[in-house]
């Protein structure tokens, strides 16, 4: 479905687990503030609307969305967390320079997951004008960073239920 159509961040609240238990990093990029800000609001609400406590909630900030799989890393090594979410907003310009940062973005973000098991979410906007940021980062097609709460949420259950499974030793059924 075309994004011109809906707003994306609608979403089936009874498939939202329980967040109370989960421990939440969030990593925002600081270059275009007025849309990685917004997204970071709208992430951080999700996450206290579905029970997370701000206690478990680790922010830190970063220059711009290219540092955001350093930071995600070492936010995740000191503090003990169930999910990493990473915000960021690459507006396409002249150049190609939006292709290379969002690919090393997204495939940083996919290694630290496959490595650790952790999840790590992709929070970051791609859009082709500043309009079509501010349309995703609250405007009129939601708030793309509800939608990367509620993946972590859903994705940090996912982590924490398989951290306490009952390990055992040679074929499970």
């Amino acid at each position: 479905m075309a994004s011109a159509r809906s707003n994306l961040s609608t979403y089936d609240e009874s498939n939202v687990p329980d967040a109370s238990p989960l421990r939440f990093g969030i990593v925002v990029a600081d270059w275009n503030r007025d849309i990685t800000h917004k997204l970071y609001e709208g992430c951080f609400d999700a996450l206290l609307k579905h029970g997370a406590t701000e206690v478990n909630i680790h922010t830190v900030q970063v220059p711009g969305t290219f540092e955001l799989p350093a930071a995600a890393r070492i936010l995740a090594g000191r503090e003990k967390l169930d999910a990493v979410i990473c915000l960021g907003c690459v507006i396409k310009g002249e150049t190609k320079h939006d292709e290379y940062i969002n690919n090393a973005v997204s495939q940083g973000l996919v290694n630290l997951s496959i490595a650790t098991g952790k999840p790590y979410i992709f929070g970051v906007l791609t859009p082709n004008t500043h309009e079509q940021a501010v349309d995703r980062a609250g405007g009129k097609y939601g708030n793309k960073g509800v939608e990367a709460a509620v993946t972590a949420i859903r994705m940090g259950e996912l982590y924490r239920s398989s951290q306490t499974a009952k390990k055992s030793i040679g074929f499970g059924a």
